[in-house]
C-alpha cells in the first residue's frame, strides 16, 4: 500500500490540493451569498453586476434591453424589446466555474507570479466569455425561443466549460511545473 502512495504521490497531491481549494473557495462563496441576502444588490452583487453588464452589451449591439428584479424569486428578469427572455440567477454569474478553474490551476501550480497572473487573467477571461455567452443566449432565445432547451443545456455550457478546458490545457502544457518537466 505504501508503494502505491509513493508511486502516485503527485496524483494524490493534485486531488487533495484540488479538493481543499475547491471546498475552501466554495465555503467562502456560500458565506458571501448568505451575507448578501438583504443587500442593496439583488440577488447578490456579482449576479446583479452580470445582469446589468449583459443589459449594457445587448443594448450596445442594438437590442432594447432592460433588466428588472424578479418579484417572486432571487433572479433578475432580462427583457428584450419588452419581451421576457430569460432570468439571470446566481448560477449565471460564472463564480462557480471560476472556483473550479482556480482549484485546478492551484492544484497544478507553477511559479507563484505566473500562477497568480494566470489565475487573474483566466478568471477575467471566463467572466468576459460568460457575459458574451449570456448575450448570445439572450439573442438566441429572442429569435429562436423554440430552441431554448438546446441553447441553454448544450450550446452555452459547452462555451463556458470549453474555455475553461482550453485554459487548463494551456496551463498544464505551458506554465505548470508538470508541463515544464514534460516540455
Amino acid at each position: 500500500m505504501k508503494s502505491l502512495f509513493i508511486k502516485y504521490k503527485s496524483v494524490i497531491k493534485f486531488i487533495l490540493t484540488f479538493l481543499a481549494v475547491y471546498i475552501g473557495l466554495s465555503i467562502v462563496y456560500k458565506l458571501y451569498l448568505n451575507a448578501s441576502v438583504g443587500s442593496q444588490y439583488y440577488p447578490d452583487y456579482v449576479t446583479n453586476l452580470v445582469a446589468y453588464q449583459s443589459e449594457a452589451l445587448l443594448n450596445t449591439v442594438g437590442y432594447n434591453t432592460e433588466v428588472v428584479r424578479h418579484p417572486d424569486e432571487p433572479s433578475m428578469k432580462l427583457l428584450v424589446n419588452g419581451k421576457y427572455i430569460a432570468k439571470i440567477i446566481e448560477g449565471c454569474n460564472a463564480i462557480s466555474v471560476i472556483i473550479l478553474f482556480i482549484s485546478f490551476i492551484i492544484a497544478f501550480s507553477g511559479k507563484l507570479k505566473t500562477t497568480v497572473l494566470f489565475l487573474l487573467t483566466g478568471s477575467v477571461l471566463i467572466y468576459a466569455v460568460n457575459l458574451i455567452r449570456i448575450v448570445i443566449l439572450s439573442i438566441g432565445l429572442y429569435h429562436y425561443p423554440w430552441r431554448s432547451n438546446i441553447l441553454h443545456t448544450v450550446v452555452f455550457p459547452a462555451i463556458i466549460y470549453g474555455i475553461v478546458f482550453l485554459l487548463w490545457m494551456l496551463w498544464v502544457n505551458k506554465f505548470s511545473n508538470i508541463g515544464k518537466k514534460n516540455g
